[in-house]
């Protein structure tokens, strides 16, 4: 027995369910407005089902809609970071910890704070850059 190319094309069907076509609505610019704070950061498709057919929202995921406040200061933040030598040299510092080989004397604590300091303001840019005033 041989299968041709139609054959095969008609086995490729079996089985699959045949999708209605899309629904398409316009707005005006206000109207949309509206939908989209009424959804809440829910998608508008699933928000319009929800509300139509009593669905539950609950088990809908919602998107981040504004995932980034401050690009400058996310930038800044990165920057710092790329042309820091951080993750080395913190894992340095662990190692020497744990090995007990760390001389802690006046200099090496203020260059210890020092870096604290230089990375809780990264930190504190990179809360602001996403919105964030790290509070709990």
């Amino acid at each position: 027995m041989t299968i041709t190319r139609h054959d095969f094309n008609d086995l490729a069907k079996v089985g699959k369910k045949k999708r209605e076509a899309p629904f398409s609505l316009r707005l005006t610019f206000e109207e949309r407005a509206k939908l989209e704070a009424a959804a809440n950061g829910v998608p508008l498709g699933a928000y319009i089902k929800a509300v139509l057919f009593d669905g539950d929202l609950s088990k809908v995921r919602r998107r981040n809609t504004n995932p980034v406040a401050d690009h400058a200061a996310l930038g800044r933040v990165l920057a710092s970071l790329g042309n820091s030598r951080l993750s080395n040299n913190l894992n340095q510092l662990a190692r020497a910890v744990n090995t007990g080989t760390l001389p802690v004397h006046p200099e090496i604590e203020a260059e210890l704070l020092n870096a604290c300091a230089d990375i809780a303001e990264m930190r504190n840019e990179l809360l602001r850059a996403l919105g964030s005033d790290g509070g709990p």
